[in-house]
């Protein structure tokens, strides 16, 4: 019995070894397209951790890259843009599913004049949030 349950962490090691795209991290990618003289601040909280403030410019990325829990992972996000940041958008950046872990999930966030785009994979970006003006 001690032979075969060898043998099968053995096969399930080499198997998980050979498969590099179990270990890849999901990445959630946010671009600035605003116009000039527009920067984006963003602020997102994950399930464990203020992931704090960041400034882009137009043209500028900020990626956040992890691992997905068992128990679920979200993280939510806060994007306004300036000079002023009279305007703003709060939303679920990433959600992930409970005991379903992902590997290597890519999902993309473009801040434009018009709203915030999503796309996963290679899908075309869809409008999904209108900014909000704070009054």
């Amino acid at each position: 019995m001690n032979s075969l349950l060898c043998v099968l962490l053995v096969i399930i090691t080499l198997c998980l070894g050979s498969s590099k795209a179990i270990w890849d991290k999901n990445t959630v990618h946010f671009k600035s397209s605003l116009g000039p003289n527009n920067t984006l601040r963003i602020n997102c909280l994950s399930d464990q951790d203020n992931l704090g403030f960041h400034h882009l410019s137009p043209g500028q990325t900020y990626d956040i890259s992890f691992h997905d829990s068992v128990l679920g992972t979200k993280i939510v996000c806060d994007l306004s843009k300036g000079p002023n940041y009279l305007f703003h958008a709060s939303f679920t950046a990433y959600q992930g599913e409970t005991i379903i872990v992902h590997y290597g999930r890519n999902v993309f966030w473009d801040a434009r004049e018009d709203g915030i785009y999503h796309a996963e994979g290679k899908e075309s970006p869809k409008l999904m949030y209108k900014w909000i003006k704070i009054v």
